[in-house]
């Protein structure tokens, strides 16, 4: 498994808000040691910076997907550079 630290800004469509999406993007991302922050935008998506080991994010988006009333439509990420911060947030 790589121990490489990653930085990635990704935009979700689909049922992404009202439906816990942010609440469990924290939480699993607390759970896994990722920190960044994630935000609803005005046009119904979502948009998420998160940072930490490449297999910790795929399993805070695996957490995302498993929720009850999301639907992940389209995930458009890139990859950009890391930041020094501690802890994720939301974002209003």
């Amino acid at each position: 498994m790589s121990e490489i630290m990653i930085r990635r800004h990704i935009s979700f469509t689909g049922r992404v808000q009202g439906v816990g999406f942010r609440y469990r993007a924290r939480h699993a991302a607390s759970l896994y040691g990722c920190t960044g922050w994630v935000r609803n935008e005005w046009d119904g998506s979502v948009t998420m910076e998160i940072q930490g080991k490449t297999e910790d994010i795929n399993r805070v988006i695996q957490a995302i997907r498993a929720g009850r009333y999301v639907e992940i439509e389209t995930m458009d990420g890139k990859e950009i550079p890391l930041e020094d911060e501690r802890g994720f947030r939301t974002e209003y």
